[in-house]
């Protein structure tokens, strides 16, 4: 057992580097690419560069950078004053330099050179159809159908306070930012909201409605750091202030969204243009190869956590089976965590342990207690009385009783609930990416921020074998160990 564990701490633990810069990116294409603009610059310059993607929105971001998880990531200044300093006013940059210095020990770069807005875009035939050019407009077409994406639904520069502010009537459904496009492609909805450098904007002919009242703070691209980065490294980012144009930008997603290129390779070529770079690239890991570590590291965190789970909750399990009333208490508690939606869960986490495996084992270790200690109980509690009594009757104590009665004929109870916890394991720790913990949800969550259905297959499918795996591992299991009556 011992071995085993070993094994699987080796596969989630990286090689610790005190001097890599942990660079973050927020869940979408544009925080990927300026990102990876970011990591290849320090790299250049001889800094080791640790990378910690797609980590939700923004307030698993911010968490992150609080915590030290990561050291830098790219921001923008309108979402800084109201989302991460709670202002209803956009602050200027000097304001915003003070007030996070005093509140947090962190700073922002100069602008990158572009601003990214949030905006509400119809298609343009829509908009000459019905004379729709500004968001005021849409106050008598309550009836278009609409789709925002789920970030934007709450944030306080988001979807509620932009209707009120305008009095708008267009009920909206939330969607995945990189679906709704697509969304608006097949007149499923006519409005979204986007962000005004998106590719999809001018590749799909939609119409970017003018923000006439003024709701929209400035959104300026900026690269946001603790003050634990050394200065050197803060001394060299400002090579990169005003370098990014919105053309450039909007090229730069255009081009990973319909020519396929990888983050990497869009961020390299924006560089060497920029002589910003001038040694020779790296060569992407085989695809192969990449889904293999992967897979090692999902495995890695499922197994991990149930293992864990299977420590505590078969001990658990047997105690309350003699403690019916205790039982009833325990099983409605643990039911409790399996009605927490596992991406609150794994955000609930960040401030007590930080991003990465971690908070993911514990999330993941968490939702396998319930059917692992239900199962235990109800194992144990269906074993014949009959066969119980005799037991007694010839002299067995509490233990012998268990470990030659009621734990051989609970067994296949109990390997259901184990079986049980180990697939639904396989499946959550796929949400387990969001949080920097890695595995094949990577490829999912990249593959859903890019609209991208066969990197989404790239980790769904090696997910959905490693589940058949695990059942016909323990329908062997069963066959092997379980009673032979019942076989």
């Amino acid at each position: 057992m011992k071995y085993i564990l070993f094994f699987i701490l080796l596969l989630l633990t990286k090689p610790a580097d005190a001097q890599a810069v942990r660079v973050g990116a927020k869940h979408f294409n544009e925080g990927y690419i300026l990102s990876e603009i970011i990591a290849q610059f320090l790299e250049e310059r001889g800094h080791p560069v640790e990378r910690v993607y797609n980590l939700g929105g923004t307030l698993v971001c911010f968490e992150a950078l609080r915590t030290h998880a990561i050291d830098l990531y790219p921001e923008y200044t309108g979402t800084i004053s109201s989302e991460i300093l709670k202002s209803a006013k956009a602050f200027t940059a000097d304001e915003t330099r003070q007030a996070l210095a005093s509140d947090y020990n962190m700073s922002i770069t100069s602008p990158l050179g572009f601003v990214n807005s949030y905006g509400l875009v119809i298609r343009q035939e829509t908009s000459g159809e019905k004379k729709i050019t500004r968001i005021s407009d849409l106050k008598s077409h309550g009836e278009l159908p609409t789709g925002i994406s789920y970030e934007f639904l709450k944030r306080q520069d988001g979807w509620e306070n932009l209707s009120r502010h305008y009095g708008l009537t267009l009920r909206a459904t939330g969607l995945e930012h990189g679906l709704a496009y697509e969304a608006l492609r097949e007149r499923k909805i006519d409005v979204t909201d986007a962000y005004t450098t998106d590719g999809e904007i001018a590749r799909y002919h939609l119409t970017i409605l003018d923000d006439d009242l003024h709701f929209f703070p400035e959104y300026r691209a900026v690269i946001l750091y603790h003050d634990g980065i050394s200065k050197e490294i803060q001394s060299k980012l400002k090579a990169l202030e005003g370098q990014i144009t919105a053309t450039a930008m909007q090229q730069m997603n255009a081009d990973v969204l319909f020519d396929k290129k990888t983050f990497a390779a869009v961020a390299r070529a924006f560089l060497e243009e920029k002589k910003l770079v001038t040694s020779k690239a790296v060569d992407a890991q085989p695809i192969w190869q990449e889904i293999f570590a992967k897979t090692l590291t999902h495995m890695g965190m499922t197994f991990l956590a149930l293992l864990m789970a299977i420590v505590v909750a078969v001990p658990l399990g047997i105690m309350l089976s003699w403690r019916p009333v205790l039982s009833t208490i325990v099983v409605s508690v643990t039911g409790l965590l399996q009605t927490i939606p596992s991406i609150a869960l794994l955000a609930v986490m960040i401030p007590l342990l930080g991003i990465g495996v971690l908070p993911a084992v514990v999330a993941l270790f968490m939702y396998a207690l319930l059917p692992i200690v239900q199962n235990t109980i109800t194992g144990l509690q269906s074993v014949d009385p009959r066969l119980k009594d005799t037991a007694d009757g010839i002299g067995m104590n509490r233990y012998q009783k268990l470990r030659w009665v009621e734990l051989p004929l609970a067994l296949p109870s109990l390997l259901a609930g184990i079986r049980t916890a180990a697939v639904i394991n396989i499946g959550t720790a796929t949400l387990a990416a969001f949080i920097g913990a890695g595995g094949l949800g990577e490829f999912i969550v990249t593959g859903l921020a890019l609209n991208n259905t066969s990197l989404i297959l790239r980790g769904a499918i090696p997910a959905a074998l490693l589940a058949i795996l695990v059942e016909f591992l323990f329908s062997r299991i069963e066959k092997r160990w379980g009673p032979k009556h019942l076989r």
